[in-house]
């Protein structure tokens, strides 16, 4: 029997600043974290900027972070800052 090798999972926190809210934002980054296998959140933060929660394989954590760089064509990203915690688990990758 071979062994099965285990992805590697990462979870993160970034903090994306620009024009991000009111511009379908948190919904593109729903949709793309979905079609990736990445589940957590975007909610608007009271300043104007958006807070993403999220965990799945390291790869596609990877490519989320690209994403956020980004984001849907309206917006205008300024600063993205991530770092890294502890794991969580969410259900499925939510607005709020």
């Amino acid at each position: 029997m071979g062994s099965k090798v285990m992805a590697v999972t990462r979870t993160i926190k970034a903090i994306i600043e620009g024009k991000v809210q009111g511009v379908w934002y948190r919904d593109s980054t729903r949709r793309w974290a979905m079609a990736a296998g990445v589940t957590g959140y975007a909610h608007n933060l009271p300043d104007g900027s958006v807070e993403v929660v999220a965990t799945g394989e390291a790869a596609a954590i990877g490519g989320l972070i690209t994403w956020l760089h980004q984001g849907p064509p309206k917006a205008r990203v300024d600063k993205v800052t991530v770092e890294e915690i502890p794991p969580q688990n969410f259900p499925d990758f939510t607005m709020g």
